[in-house]
């Protein structure tokens, strides 16, 4: 199944504008221009049967509003399902994954993105 999530992040790729990204260690999670990598915040390890990967965002120019938009209208086409949002932390599922998108701060907007294997 996540042989076909991959090539499934592959076919969307090429349906994004060419200045579309995707997280690093996050293939099939894109990025929404405007948020930068905050690197001594990220963490990534796992195997074939579970990964754990966690990532930090800023941004000075964008608000929370447009990530949540952004990220619900775009990951139900890579497969994640749309569980609600708990205080600032909106939840997806996919494939006994779950991904949680965490504002972190407004001033300068700090967002925190985590795919974990559900046990």
């Amino acid at each position: 199944m996540k042989r076909f999530f991959g090539i499934l992040a592959i076919v969307i790729l090429f349906s994004f504008p060419a200045h579309a990204a995707f997280i690093e260690g996050l293939e099939d999670v894109p990025l929404l221009q405007g948020l930068e990598p905050i690197q001594k915040d990220n963490i990534s390890f796992g195997n074939e049967e579970s990964r754990l990967v966690e990532a930090s965002f800023t941004s000075s120019k964008i608000g929370f509003a447009k990530v949540e938009k952004f990220y619900i209208e775009t990951l139900p086409q890579l497969g994640w399902i749309y569980q609600g949002k708990r205080d600032n932390t909106l939840s997806f599922d996919r494939d006994g994954e779950t991904l949680d998108i965490a504002k972190e701060s407004n001033k300068p907007l700090i967002v925190r993105i985590t795919v974990k294997s559900k046990l």
